[in-house]
């Protein structure tokens, strides 16, 4: 199909007779909205209760044995307000009957890992503990520590850390059940 100029269709216009007509359109019209929403804060908690921590059952051997254990605390920080916070831990010392392991005998040698749980769109915590790290242990449980924590601005969402737990064993420990009650706090600020 041929182009048409508008100069060409005025001049056929008029040649037939008929007026050329512009039509004019009005201008659009715009108009500013605001959308809104009121976040109000929820809580900062454990997801879940943390979980107990069992270390493999092994077989004394005359030699100084060093066990492992992970254990995922899953940490929910919905409060919006960027305050950070951070995990505190203390214990009693193993016992099996009158036998007791050491009450250094817990440590955490690096780091634990930090991971958004799944369907969050966490802010990974920004950890300033330094590690190693060793459990308080007692008879009676003494003063917990911090084992972990998530700075200003940090650990916002839902995410869980996971300390690997190191649990040493001397050689001349007695054969039995060791137990061991552990205490993990929850609060608010790095």
């Amino acid at each position: 199909m041929k182009k048409i100029s508008n100069i060409r269709l005025r001049r056929l216009a008029a040649a037939a007779g008929l007026a050329a007509v512009a039509l004019t359109l009005p201008p659009a019209v715009s108009q500013a909205t605001t959308g809104s929403v009121t976040l109000s804060a929820g809580s900062l908690a454990f997801v879940s209760a943390p979980p107990n921590v069992t270390f493999p059952s092994t077989a004394l051997s005359g030699l100084n044995l060093s066990l492992t254990a992970t254990q995922a605390i899953d940490v929910s920080d919905a409060t919006g307000s960027g305050t950070g916070w951070n995990v505190t831990a203390t214990s009693t010392t193993f016992t099996s009957g009158a036998n007791t392991l050491p009450t250094t005998a817990t440590t955490i040698a690096g780091a634990p890992t930090d991971a958004c749980d799944t369907n969050s769109t966490c802010t990974a915590a920004t950890n300033a503990i330094a590690y190693p790290y060793t459990l308080p242990a007692a008879a009676s449980a003494p003063t917990a520590t911090k084992l972990f924590d998530a700075a200003v601005a940090t650990g916002l969402g839902n995410q869980t850390i996971t300390p690997t737990w190191a649990l040493a064993v001397p050689a001349s420990t007695k054969a039995g059940t060791y137990t061991s009650t552990w205490t993990l706090t929850l609060a608010s600020a790095p």
